[in-house]
């Protein structure tokens, strides 16, 4: 594959987790990483060898230097970021176990990216020579002036032949600004050529259910071709889209997932369905699907089932890495597609 560019756009907070899976009110100490949506798959792409620059809005203190460093670290371009705003957003977790499910608690009011306004950014300049360009529901959620701007960028990438890629990503309690994600996801997503979601994303958002679906109730067994009813809705709703993918996960507790995926394109696909049954981090699985599935694209443009299976994968091993980036190999994801899950050491 030749060195296409990619651009992803949104909010890189600063995580503090509970260490294990202690409770926050038991908890003495929490541990600091840094992490969102975007800069996850600005963070999986580049792992993949792929150019990536992630913007954003960032302040002028030593919290947002620390984070700048850990996105340069890991090959993520940063030249696009822009300086003010008053403070990095953060969030906390409290990793789940077995029936207990993981908590997440915001604090991110007021951030820099919040703050922001269109025209702050020269995104002319920012997608000058890029192949593709990313964002996702999250980044609207958090204010009208980050909605704005998400539009502004994705009319920009429409206008410069760009293609455009969503993950849904509906978070109910980020919608606080006085307009629900219904209103204000489908001009977004009516600029974007791949979409990609869960189940309760297009749901949530959209109304579009599977057939005959009820996560409540599924477990671990979830039956893909319910989904390919998701897919076709995500289609007619927003015509532009010419391929769709939902990630199917399973959850038999806190600690046991299924994991799995569909991709519609010329028809639908299916990939295997894995078992993962020791959950280091889920978090940020769904965002090394996403990147993973860009590359796939990217490197199989005419392969719809390989770039899936490579996503799925990928992915999958997210869940055995902890903190939000998935710093899995391609090599890595590789070997688990032809069948080695042994988890041998490696000498």
């Amino acid at each position: 594959m030749k060195k296409e560019r990619v651009v992803t756009f949104g909010e890189i907070m600063l995580r503090l987790s509970t260490p294990g899976c202690q409770r926050f009110i038991q908890s003495a100490r929490l541990d600091a990483c840094f992490g969102g949506g975007e800069a996850n798959v600005a963070v999986s792409l580049a792992n993949c060898g792929v150019v990536v620059d992630f913007v954003t809005r960032l302040p002028l203190n030593d919290i947002a230097e620390w984070c700048i460093a850990e996105l340069r670290k890991y090959n993520v371009g940063t030249g696009h970021i822009i300086r003010g705003g008053e403070r990095v957003g953060i969030y906390f977790l409290e990793t789940g176990a077995v029936a207990r499910a993981s908590k997440v608690v915001y604090d991110r009011a007021g951030s820099a990216l919040a703050d922001m306004r269109p025209g702050m950014v020269d995104w002319e300049q920012a997608l000058a020579g890029a192949r593709w360009f990313h964002w996702t529901g999250i980044t609207p959620a958090v204010s009208q002036g980050a909605a704005d701007v998400c539009l502004e960028a994705i009319r920009t990438a429409n206008r410069l032949g760009v293609t455009v890629s969503t993950d849904l990503n509906y978070r109910k309690n980020l919608w606080k600004y006085g307009k629900t994600a219904a209103q204000v996801m489908p001009a977004l997503v009516e600029g974007c050529d791949v979409i990609v979601g869960n189940e309760e994303d297009a749901a949530q958002v959209f109304g579009i259910t599977p057939e005959g679906f009820d996560a409540r109730r599924a477990g671990g067994e979830i039956d893909a071709g319910a989904f390919e009813a998701v897919c076709l809705g995500l289609k007619k709703r927003f015509p532009r889209a010419r391929t769709v993918a939902v990630t199917l996960r399973g959850s038999v507790s806190a600690s046991h997932n299924t994991w799995g995926g569909v991709i519609h394109a010329d028809g639908l696909y299916r990939s295997k369905r894995y078992d993962v049954t020791h959950i280091v981090d889920r978090v940020g699985s769904g965002d090394a699907f996403a990147g993973g599935l860009i590359f796939g694209l990217l490197t199989w443009p005419d392969d719809a089932q390989r770039a899936l299976d490579f996503a799925v994968a990928a992915s999958c091993l997210k869940h055995t890495v902890p903190g939000d980036f998935n710093l899995v190999t391609v090599a890595e994801a590789e070997q688990l597609l032809a069948g080695d899950g042994s988890g041998r050491v490696s000498r």
